[in-house]
């Protein structure tokens, strides 16, 4: 393992750690040469349990995309969640880890209500994949309900997730669009938020008419008469 942190070490980028510690995160390693790495280390469940335990951001990235996330048991997953500290590492776990696991829907009903925000943020990440891929047995009028009551006032990374969701289901259930985007509208939510040229906006109203608009099929080029 002495290897693996002295390359990591290695790949430290005082430019790509300013970056990064603006948003929270406390590595300063390019995530494009980390995935390289991990590629060429390919699945190592051993490796990953160490270098997870070593706290550092970096390597708990790594270790995140060499596991194996069926191997972690349920309680494992929660102890890790509440241990992550800083957003990359934590949206990286439920992402690439909790999201594969058999145990993420017993963690999702189980983290949604959680009262540490951070950790009732990743209930909204895996209730927000449902919405996408699995709505069923969701009570999506139940979820746009909480939304509208606690949203605006919600700790930054909680809002952040349920405002995801609030899309999400307006963007993939066309009978709940209309009530979704008046949600968006009336909260304001992320309206402001800085978004770079050729991105979609967070706020809901704008995220969810773009997203609909592009899955549209385009109009038949017709040939003149």
């Amino acid at each position: 393992m002495a290897g693996v942190l002295a390359e990591l070490a290695g790949l430290e980028d005082a430019r790509a750690r300013a970056v990064n510690e603006r948003h929270g995160d406390d590595h300063g390693v390019n995530l494009t040469k980390l995935r390289a790495l991990a590629k060429r280390l390919k699945t190592q469940q051993d490796l990953a349990c160490r270098l997870w335990e070593t706290d550092d951001s970096a390597a708990r990235l790594l270790a995140v995309l060499i596991c194996r996330p069926k191997a972690f048991g349920r309680d494992e997953l929660d102890a890790m969640l509440r241990s992550a500290r800083t957003p990359k590492v934590q949206d990286w776990l439920v992402a690439y880890v909790v999201k594969k696991s058999p145990h993420a829907e017993d963690l999702r009903t189980s983290w949604f209500a959680d009262p540490d925000p951070v950790v009732a943020s990743a209930g909204w990440a895996l209730t927000t994949e449902r919405v996408a891929k699995e709505p069923a047995g969701l009570d999506l009028a139940g979820l746009l309900d909480i939304v509208e009551a606690r949203m605006k006032d919600a700790p930054d990374r909680l809002q952040w997730a349920m405002n995801h969701c609030l899309a999400q289901i307006g963007i993939e259930h066309t009978e709940y669009r209309e009530r979704a985007i008046d949600i968006g509208e009336r909260l304001r939510v992320l309206e402001d938020y800085p978004t770079p040229p050729g991105c979609t906006s967070p706020f809901a109203p704008v995220w969810i008419t773009e997203m609909v608009r592009r899955r549209q099929p385009r109009a038949r080029m017709t040939g003149r008469g």
